[in-house]
């Protein structure tokens, strides 16, 4: 394991301290916990937006898309356990 100093405002660091006390774990343990979830939330995040890029891009290739109405509708139908025949997907170019 390598190791990295990491210099804090001393506000921050007694926040640290007094949450991993509260956690029963090291001020050391609480730190690499942090960075971990949010190094993790950081990867998810950019997954997302390339995702949604990509669906972008996929809607604007095909020009096709669907009803917002219909899908609320099939969703709440499917929710409540009723069956309800899924939207299609109709071209939004004139």
């Amino acid at each position: 394991m390598s190791t990295t100093s990491l210099k804090l405002p001393e506000d921050i660091k007694q926040l640290a301290v007094a949450a991993a006390r509260q956690q029963g774990i090291s001020p050391h343990a609480f730190m690499v916990e942090a960075i971990r979830n949010a190094a993790t939330l950081a990867e998810k995040r950019a997954q997302f937006v390339a995702d949604a890029v990509a669906a972008r891009n996929e809607a604007l290739a095909s020009g096709t898309g669907y009803v917002a109405e219909e899908v609320h509708a099939y969703l709440r139908a499917h929710a409540q356990g009723e069956s309800l025949p899924k939207p299609k997907a109709t071209s939004w170019r004139g």
